[in-house]
């Protein structure tokens, strides 16, 4: 057998309790990855990953090849032991980071020619030399390269970008090398167009992918044509792989996503949001720099077992950010990280309950209630 297992064990509604079986462990979903760009998740150690819940984490092509490279990478034993992570990981192509390079790059047909932002060397990144940087780096799921079509764009600007990326699909299939564990993504593109979309996933399921991501949402169209898009994407695509939206992670809009069938997410919000003294928690964003939280001996959330949580109080945690500590940076992004693992485990528990419904009310009551100051 090559690929890896996926396998659904519940449904409530649209929303999908499942299992993805990888070369390095299975994968609860729905799940969130949280983002290990350059080999490390930032202000936290893999063991400490671990421990808030995550079971897969994400590495990013772009950095990975440009430091240390991924032919060292390889020589040194593959991702998982370079980080000391053994668990799945997941890596996107690249494609992203080097659109991202405006004035820096020149893309064609054969695919992307850029400079590095690290020392300004040139660098070819083709839909195979994508696919062989993850293969180096060994990991479980590999992305297509793609483009992420920037918007605003018009539908023949995004209908002409999509089809390339479909090209460009092909062309990873055909350089994927299969192996029994591992498995290779499409990624849906079209902008905000449901024609397209839908082209796009056709397209997809023709080729034929071990899963199927949703790519160049959140990128400035609003959350409701996020949402709309996203809902006619997911229509498009089969029922037995799992469901990936690529780069959304605000709380409730994972939980939008999960009730309407998606099985995977990541997002640096919850890692980006320690280091900047802001906290996640069922009443909502805590930003634990404000005055107001100077004397507070309660915890950021009665219920979280995390460090911050268990043996610290709101005054102390405000006194190292305000003090530019690094240990509050830690805390911060342990917490956002355990609550984030939280959420997806409550979310996975209600969906094997048929008590989604429930679930979301009580979420979004608790989130409407905001973070309730001391008495």
């Amino acid at each position: 057998m090559t690929g890896f297992a996926f396998a659904v064990s519940a449904v409530d509604g649209r929303a999908r309790r499942g299992s993805l079986e990888t070369a390095h462990g299975i994968v609860d979903t729905p799940a969130f990855m949280p983002v290990g760009t350059a080999a490390t998740v930032k202000a936290m150690m893999p063991g400490s990953v671990a421990a808030t819940g995550a079971q897969i984490i994400l590495g990013n092509t772009y950095h990975l090849m440009l430091r240390p490279g991924a032919e060292r990478i390889d020589r040194l034993g593959g991702l998982h032991r370079f980080m000391n992570w053994p668990g799945p990981i997941l890596t996107d192509s690249g494609g992203f980071q080097v659109m991202s390079l405006t004035g820096l790059r020149k893309m064609t047909e054969d695919g992307v020619v850029f400079r590095s932002h690290v020392d300004g060397s040139y660098h070819d990144l083709t839909p195979e030399r994508s696919v062989e940087i993850q293969r180096l780096l060994d990991s479980d799921v590999t992305m297509v390269l793609d483009e992420c079509t920037p918007f605003p764009a018009d539908h023949a600007t995004a209908a002409a970008s999509m089809r390339m990326s479909m090209r460009w699909a092909e062309r990873c299939r055909r350089a994927f090398v299969a192996r029994e564990g591992y498995g290779l993504f499409g990624i849906v593109q079209g902008s905000v167009y449901p024609d397209l979309r839908r082209e796009s996933a056709d397209a997809l399921r023709a080729i034929g992918f071990d899963g199927y991501a949703v790519g160049g949402l959140a990128v400035g169209e609003g959350r409701e044509a996020t949402f709309a898009t996203l809902d006619a994407t997911l229509a498009a695509l089969p029922e037995d792989k799992p469901r990936y939206l690529m780069g959304v992670g605000k709380p409730e809009d994972i939980v939008a996503g999960v009730v309407l069938g998606v099985d995977m997410f990541d997002c640096v919000l919850p890692t980006r949001s320690g280091r900047t003294a802001q906290a996640w928690t069922a009443g909502g964003p805590v930003n634990i720099r404000n005055a107001r939280h100077g004397e507070d001996t309660r915890p950021l959330e009665q219920d979280c077992p995390c460090p911050a949580c268990r043996n610290h109080s709101r005054a102390y945690l405000h006194h190292l950010v305000r003090a530019g500590e690094i240990l509050g940076a830690m805390l911060l992004t342990w917490h956002n990280l355990q609550y984030y693992q939280r959420l997806m485990a409550g979310l996975r528990t209600a969906i094997a309950g048929g008590e989604l419904a429930a679930f979301v009310a009580e979420f979004e009551r608790r989130r409407l209630q905001g973070d309730i100051p001391p008495p």
